[in-house]
């Protein structure tokens, strides 16, 4: 028996700490990937603790058929793309700086987006900032299917077997969405 299942079954038998110990193992990584889908702090953390309160609901029937990280990943992508698609219906504008560091992510899980050198002349640093600005823009246009995929594998760094277990999809699948957003989005910034 892993450590998750332990605190799983020790939550299940009446220890709220355990669900405690988990939720701090695993806040970051639910941020990271909502960070990922939304590409917004708030709504970010809206939908980890969205997430952790369901998980908190659903924990006492969890049977393990899965591991604890898949079920909790799906859970938070789910109510990540239910975010993104309440935000495009409402005609809410997401912003974000991809050079600022992630709020919320701490040791091994932390996530960073590289910031222009400080050293980049002001026309660089310019260029630098639009390519960014252009390549959130186009990741947001594409399929919901290849954007997922894309932000799991370069913003997440999991594998391709991670990611086709968590979206329950064949690993080929996973590594043609995953090229096909790279091609789309080389295509549509010119690169």
């Amino acid at each position: 028996m892993n450590e998750d299942q332990e605190l799983i079954e020790r939550f299940k038998n009446g220890d709220e700490f355990a669900f405690d110990q988990l939720v701090r193992k695993y806040t970051s990584r639910a941020y990271g990937i909502a960070y990922g889908i939304l590409g917004s702090r708030e709504d970010a953390q809206e939908v980890a603790q969205d997430a952790f309160i369901r998980i908190h609901r659903a924990l006492p029937k969890f049977r393990g058929d899965s591991e604890f990280t898949t079920w909790m990943y799906r859970i938070v992508t789910n109510l990540a793309k239910n975010k993104y698609r309440w935000n495009k219906c409402r005609g809410s504008k997401v912003t974000s700086s991809l050079n600022a560091p992630i709020e919320g992510t701490e040791g091994d899980d932390a996530l960073f987006f590289e910031a222009p050198d400080e050293r980049m002349s002001p026309d660089k640093s310019l260029q630098f900032s639009e390519l960014e600005r252009r390549t959130q823009e186009e990741m947001a246009k594409l399929p919901e299917a290849y954007r997922e995929a894309l932000i799991l594998r370069n913003v997440k760094e999991m594998s391709y077997e991670e990611i086709a277990s968590l979206l329950g999809c064949k690993l080929g699948t996973i590594k043609s969405r995953i090229n096909r957003a790279r091609e789309e989005l080389r295509s549509k910034l010119g690169l």
